[in-house]
Order: structure tokens, then C-alpha cells, then sequence
């Protein structure tokens, strides 16, 4: 398959932001700069769909990793000292345990070339992973990372994947999160997101922390905290500003060099925060509002 964008994903129309919460954003985001440290929000605006405006969350960065730059990193996970990660890309997709403060990989596992794995999360020791198009999924075993069985999901895409103990919660690059059964692999019930404009679409790398679901929106700098039980994006996090701060080059068309923002893991023992990118030199433990 040639590459001619530097994500194999499809582009498709992204939300438009309204001016007064682009305006909060943006001025959140360069306080956060000055003056980095304890996260502050903006004021709640009502909004002309009478959704209530996202909060404004800063960002910090309180540590810097290195990262295989070669990874196209499409889930990210954190367990017991060590990271988990999803690479995409046909041909040379895997997943693999990583050192988290050598950026090693320890241990992994590659696919079939047929398949181009999407995002990944742990539930009951093991490990679930999506692919792209292929309409199925793989189940490992934590520890060694051997592949167990496979299943299939119900949505022409698999995007991102996070669980909230019970039940595995997926995204198709809609704005709808699937919870599915981690036994019977049936689809429970679905969460359709929005914020004050209406749908809110791409969404990536989804992760449970402290009841709220925070992803990344696929081509764009934000992270979203949505509410699990209305689908309301009740946060927003503008990281435009991160890659000049953390040396991470901008995206140059090179299929191999620094891509999109993508990858959120949560440390819950010490509560933190740790993201990245596709093909990514560094990985970052951040502050948001947790």
C-alpha cells in the first residue's frame, strides 16, 4: 500500500470550535506557559444550544521520556511500572511492553501483515487490542504477551480503547464510545459525545480517570474529559503549545518523522498522566485536572 498521508486514517470533517471558547482556549493555553503549575479553569459560559461550554483545562509538563520514534503509537496503557503500547501501520504493526523511564522495549508481539492495530487496554490481565478495518480484534495475555484469541466488533473502524472494569469502551472515530462485553464480546449499550456545537467526531485514545473519559481528537491538539453517563465534553485542553515546549518537531509529510498527538495512559497508584505521539521521540507525564 503506498503512503501518501502520514496516518493511514481517512480525513474527515473536523468540529468547528466557537470563537469564544477558541478565545478561552487559546489564553488558558499560553498562561499555561508562563506560568506553569496548578491547573486553573475558565469561567462556565452558556451556550446557544443551552450546553454549557467546556471548562478550559491548563496543562503542565512535569517529566520527559524517551520514546522509539519509530512507533506509530495507537493505544497507550500503564501498568505496574511498565507501559503497553499499540503500534499501527500494515505491515509493521505490534504490541509491546515498554520500560518506561529507558523508552526499552522489553517484550513484543507483531501482527499479521494484513492487520493494522488501533488502540489497546487491560482488563482482568489481559490485554485487548482493535484493528483498524479489519473489523476484529485480538485478546494476550498480560505477561507475555501471547495471543490468545481473537473476536470481532460491530463498527467499520476501530479507533481507541480504554474499559471501565467491566465492560471495554471503544471508539470508531465517530463520536460514539461502544461498551462491549469483555465475555461475550456483544455491544451493551453505545454513548454518543457531544459538546456546545453538536457532535463531536474523531475521537482517539480513550482513558477512564477518576469517572470521566479523556481522549484525544484525532488531527487537532486537544484532550476532551467527557461525562460517561450524559456524553457531554465537560473539559477541553488545548496542547498546541506542547511540542515547542517538550522539542518535539512539527509534522513535516514525512511518514516516518513526528505525526499527530495520539496515546494517553493513566498511572492511578500515583496519579499520573502520561502521553505522546505517532512516531514521537519523547513520551510526556503531564498535570491536567487530575
Amino acid at each position: 500500500m503506498l503512503l501518501v498521508l502520514s496516518d493511514m486514517k481517512q480525513p474527515k470533517k473536523l468540529s468547528k470550535i466557537h470563537l469564544l471558547a477558541a478565545g478561552i482556549v487559546l489564553a488558558a493555553s499560553c498562561n499555561s506557559d508562563v506560568k506553569p503549575g496548578k491547573t486553573e479553569t475558565a469561567p462556565v459560559a452558556a451556550s446557544d444550544n443551552n450546553q454549557t461550554v467546556p471548562t478550559v483545562i491548563n496543562y503542565d509538563i512535569i517529566n520527559m521520556y524517551p520514546h522509539d520514534p519509530n512507533a506509530f503509537t495507537e493505544g497507550l496503557e500503564y501498568r505496574d511500572g511498565f507501559l503497553y503500547e499499540s503500534t499501527g501501520q500494515y505491515g509493521i504493526s505490534d504490541i509491546r511492553k515498554v520500560d518506561l523511564t529507558t523508552g526499552k522495549v522489553l517484550v513484543s508481539t507483531k501482527m499479521e501483515g494484513r492487520y493494522f492495530g488501533e488502540g489497546l487496554t487491560i482488563l482482568n490481565n489481559k490485554i485487548y487490542q482493535l484493528t483498524y478495518r479489519e473489523g476484529k480484534g485480538f485478546v494476550y495475555d498480560l505477561n507475555t504477551l501471547k495471543l490468545e484469541k481473537s473476536f470481532v466488533f460491530d463498527a467499520p473502524e476501530g479507533w481507541g480503547m480504554t474499559n471501565n472494569g467491566t465492560y471495554l469502551i471503544y471508539d470508531d472515530g465517530s463520536n460514539v464510545l461502544h461498551y462491549v462485553d469483555p465475555s461475550t464480546f456483544k455491544e451493551i449499550k453505545k454513548l454518543t459525545v457531544t459538546d456546545e456545537h453538536g457532535p463531536v467526531n474523531q475521537l482517539n485514545e480513550p482513558e477512564l480517570i477518576h469517572g470521566f473519559i479523556y481522549a484525544n481528537q484525532w488531527q487537532t491538539d486537544y484532550i476532551l474529559k467527557i461525562d460517561t453517563l450524559t456524553g457531554r465534553v465537560v473539559g477541553r485542553a488545548d496542547l498546541s503549545s506542547l511540542r515547542e515546549r517538550a522539542g518535539i518537531p512539527p509534522p513535516s509529510g514525512n511518514p516516518r518523522g513526528p505525526d499527530v498527538l495520539n496515546g494517553i495512559a493513566y498511572d492511578a497508584a500515583s496519579n499520573r498522566i502520561f502521553i505522546t505521539g505517532k512516531n514521537w521521540p519523547k513520551l510526556l507525564e503531564i498535570k491536567l485536572d487530575n
